[in-house]
């Protein structure tokens, strides 16, 4: 079994993607937009441009994301991803390039279970928990 997290955009999925690319190193395995469905009849007005599913790799790990039903809130309210690196300087790189535009909701420090530890909000409301993998 496998878990994956499905991030929706509401519109702003094209942005959060090569937000993703140049802050996590994210590369895109798949890219599908609303015009390119088989089925029209479900795609909101204006949409077609839109990504109905997107596949980014960071890591080892494959994210899931669309712009949804474009609705222009996303809401990503009581979860967080959390990102291990393998050293300090990259932990304090990621959550920086995280943090451009978003909010620090606990500034990197040394915790008892990680040399680097730090929790923040990106510009699109995605919480992330950035440490150092033990």
């Amino acid at each position: 079994m496998q878990v994956q997290p499905y991030l929706s955009f509401e519109g702003r999925c094209d942005e959060a993607i090569e937000f993703y690319k140049k802050a996590i190193g994210a590369k895109v395995d798949m890219l599908m937009r609303f015009k390119e469905a088989p089925d029209q009849s479900m795609m909101s007005p204006g949409s077609g441009d839109k990504v109905m599913h997107a596949a980014l790799r960071a890591g080892d790990t494959q994210l899931l994301m669309s712009d949804g039903r474009c609705t222009g809130s996303p809401n990503f309210g009581g979860i967080a991803l959390a990102l291990s690196t393998a050293t300090d300087a990259d932990a304090e790189r990621i959550f920086k390039a995280l943090a451009d535009g978003g909010k620090v909701n606990m500034p990197m420090a040394e915790t008892f279970f990680s040399s680097r530890f730090g929790m923040v909000a990106d510009k699109f409301g995605v919480g992330w928990m950035v440490l150092v993998g033990q």
